[in-house]
């Protein structure tokens, strides 16, 4: 009688741990799954690692690497400020803001909405003989066409130059063409650092100074 009632004691216990045990591995086995779950979940991207696989919309060409890294000269400094103020702030473009003022388009300049700017360095003005050069920064009216020759009144972006022709402000047309990070103007001018930003006109330095055709 004793030992049957120890083998039924027995299987009740057995039958109440059975429920348990089955309950801790369904346990295991669901936090095995999430765990496995999030492993395989994707990684959610930083803001930086996006914004570091975007660079389309960034300036790009051999020259901008001579353009100051901070300061109002730099590409977050022209950003900020009108085309003709921006150029002033950068080292390379002197020669062109000189001209700019001499013709007094700076406030027609820096009062324009969404313009482009094809903006010739100093070493472009350095192409044209001192004798030359000095004639037409003191002849206005020839120097307001030639400047006006390099605005185009509404902003370009990189993929517009691949293959366009755009009125330009002094009311001819310049032509450019090309693609990726290598563009010309008039198949004689190349941009050397495009897409740069100010405040109210996307600007591309160029190494030729452009002449209207009449």
């Amino acid at each position: 009688m004793n030992a049957r009632i120890r083998r039924t004691a027995g299987l009740l216990s057995a039958a109440v741990m059975l429920p348990l045990a089955l309950s801790a591995c369904s346990g295991s086995d669901s936090d095995s799954d999430s765990a496995k779950s999030d492993a395989s979940a994707p990684a959610a991207s930083s803001p930086k690692a996006s914004e570091g696989m975007s660079t389309m919309d960034e300036p790009f060409g051999s020259a901008c690497s001579s353009v100051p890294k901070n300061g109002a000269g730099s590409f977050d400094g022209m950003a900020k400020d009108p085309v003709a103020t921006a150029a002033s702030n950068n080292p390379a473009l002197s020669t062109l803001v000189t001209a700019v003022k001499k013709a007094g388009l700076v406030d027609t300049l820096n009062n324009a909405q969404n313009i482009t700017v094809f903006a010739p360095t100093n070493d472009a003005f350095d192409k044209i003989p001192k004798a030359t050069l000095d004639k037409v920064l003191n002849d206005k009216a020839q120097l307001t066409k030639i400047l006006t020759y390099h605005v185009v009144g509404k902003k370009l972006a990189p993929k517009d130059l691949e293959n366009g022709s755009f009125d330009t402000l002094e009311k001819s047309k310049l032509m450019t063409s090309g693609m990726g990070e290598s563009y010309t103007v008039n198949d004689s001018a190349k941009v050397v650092c495009g897409n740069v930003k100010t405040a109210n006109a996307n600007v591309y330095i160029i190494d030729t100074v452009l002449m209207p055709k009449s």
